[in-house]
């Protein structure tokens, strides 16, 4: 973390809503101004985002091609066809993948679940993987999951061999489709609120769409299958896939964390125990603790053992799995420890943020699971473009890229594409493939390309800040109300508060690694903190200015409140 090197913003909305917001909705200034700078500009508006009703979830026959899925599905169910739930081997996909082999089985359906391998089948739904999950289990129906809208190639084969394919996704459609039996994906609908959902959340739509004709249709199952007890699955897979935790996200992950802390899956259970969360569950847990051990069986392990995970009913085997992922995601982090070393040992060497733009480092041996976590590192380390490259044996370089706001990566990429074998993605993340011998000049041309977009731009970081407090207003009270903004994430981020002109109380002290503990006071209040990755010797001397995230603190059997250090600057 770099300290007081940060352009810090308070982030302009107009007074005058902000004040109307907060008498009107009862609530404290600085929470009014949060809500209205992220668009709430009504009391209506504020009630339905502080406290969102399941029963705000739309209609799922709203999605397109829903009717005709749900029509093959229950044909399938009620003849006792072979259905494969086909899914991807991220959170995102393994949670969807788990969702629907779940509800498959509750409605009483014959079905099996797949997930590709990563190094030898590569991504989605590939030819390869869709021949040997149809050859393996014999399926007349095959649902991908988080994948397949543009797997034109993989669905035409699938047809003759007389499968019909159910494709839910929520990715970017191409200019040609998937010519499947259906295509749910809500961006090939009209509902835009919708197009916000994760793989998971197309998922879930289905399922609910399949419990309601069911309940038409007169079926047992369906009339007593509980969608709510599947919101743990739902919220797990939304948060890790970083979407916008906004409209029927948040409801779902809302009232997923409440099913979490209830949860009546074995391995969801596991999963909590090796991880060790403990307490008032937040999206934290969700995408920092839970996420990365279902992740790394993806990365660097069997992705099928995570599936297996969140599907098994006994407790003794989803104990045993839940270790295993643990295990795999501590190697995971070694591994990944190691490389983003070894990445910022060699880019220190030369670095010059006059000259170095577009950052790129390439290893034999790197793994190829792991460079776009280290690529993301790298990036928001230097502020720039980064590549990180695994080189393999036949002399390309592979691997992943992960941009800054201000730059499109694929810009970069598309000036390179005569060094390239190929590469896809989006503007802040991308995949490539570099031509044997072609390494140097990649990186060469590559910087080159992103410093002519670059070069006038002020990369200087900058430090958000949602409301300045008065120290007498930050109490238990205060924290109370701000949970209910809960729960944070993608495009509803943590607050970010500042104070100013504080003074530290007795003396700082270095705890953990290299973590700053200290006492804050001003105007008669006093404040634990806490900063992270900070330096004592970096503490500015004098009086300073804080920004910082409000936590509880839980210690010993004590609560207090704590600045969670984000910045920290000198008064002027």
């Amino acid at each position: 973390m770099s300290f007081s090197f940060r352009h810090w913003k308070i982030r302009p909305v107009d007074e005058e809503t902000v004040r109307k917001l907060s008498l009107q909705s009862e609530l404290p200034l600085p929470l009014a101004r949060v809500l209205a700078l992220r668009g709430f500009h009504t009391p209506e508006m504020v009630e339905r985002f502080l406290h969102p009703k399941l029963s705000g979830l739309s209609d799922p026959f709203l999605l397109p091609d829903m009717e005709k899925a749900v029509s093959r599905l229950w044909k399938a169910f009620q003849g006792g066809e072979i259905i494969t739930v086909f899914g991807d081997y991220d959170v995102d996909g393994v949670t969807s993948a788990a969702l629907l082999t779940r509800i498959f089985v509750a409605l009483g359906a014959n079905v099996k679940p797949f997930i590709p391998d990563r190094l030898d089948e590569g991504y989605g739904l590939s030819v390869q993987a869709l021949e040997r999950c149809i050859s393996e289990h014999g399926s007349s129906v095959v649902v991908s999951v988080d994948c397949g809208v543009n797997s034109v190639d993989s669905v035409r084969m699938a047809q003759t061999r007389g499968v019909d394919v159910i494709v839910t996704d929520h990715h970017e459609p191409g200019e040609e489709t998937a010519p499947a039996f259906a295509l749910i994906n809500p961006k090939l609908g009209t509902v835009k609120s919708l197009e916000m959902l994760s793989g998971v959340g197309v998922a879930f739509k289905l399922a609910h769409a399949l419990v309601k004709r069911g309940r038409e249709l007169g079926d047992a199952a369906a009339a007593v299958l509980e969608l709510r007890e599947y919101l743990d699955i739902v919220s797990l897979g939304t948060v890790a896939d970083i979407v916008p935790l906004r409209e029927e996200n948040r409801i779902l992950v809302r009232h997923g964390l409440t099913q979490l802390a209830r949860t009546r899956w074995p391995g969801l259970e596991a999963l909590k125990n090796v991880a060790g969360v403990k307490g008032e569950l937040e999206t934290y847990h969700l995408g920092f603790q839970l996420g990365p051990r279902i992740n790394a069986s993806g990365r660097i392990g069997q992705p099928m053992e995570a599936l297996s995970l969140l599907i098994t009913p006994d407790s003794a085997q989803a104990q045993r799995i839940a270790r295993v992922l643990d295990e795999t995601n501590a190697e995971r982090r070694k591994i990944e420890r190691e490389m983003a070393d070894a990445a910022f040992e060699e880019i220190d060497t030369y670095f010059d943020p006059e000259k170095h733009f577009g950052l790129v480092v390439a290893r034999e041996g790197w793994h190829p699971g792991v460079v776009g976590i280290v690529a993301s590192r790298v990036s928001r380390h230097y502020n720039r473009p980064a590549i990180i490259m695994g080189i393999e044996e036949e002399g390309h370089a592979r691997g992943s890229c992960r941009s800054i706001a201000e730059y499109n990566m694929l810009d970069g990429l598309q000036a390179c594409a005569d060094l390239l074998s190929k590469f896809g993605g989006h503007k802040m993340a991308a995949g490539l493939e570099v031509k044997p011998g072609k390494l140097d000049d990649f990186k060469e041309q590559f910087n080159r390309a992103v410093f002519q977009s670059l070069e006038n731009v002020d990369l200087t970081p900058v430090q958000p800040i949602d409301a300045v407090l008065e120290p007498r207003d930050v109490n238990q009270e205060f924290y109370c109300e701000m949970k209910k903004l809960r729960p944070f994430g993608q495009d509803n981020p943590e607050p970010v508060w500042a104070m100013e002109k504080m003074s530290v109380s007795g003396s700082p002290r270095v705890v953990g690694e290299n973590h700053l503990k200290l006492s804050l006071v001003s105007k008669g209040c006093k404040f634990d903190a806490i900063a992270f990755n900070f330096p004592l010797e970096d503490l500015p001397p004098g009086r300073v200015d804080v920004a910082f995230v409000l936590k509880e603190n839980c210690w010993m059997g004590n609560t207090t409140l704590q600045l969670q250090v984000l910045d920290i600057r000198p008064t002027n």
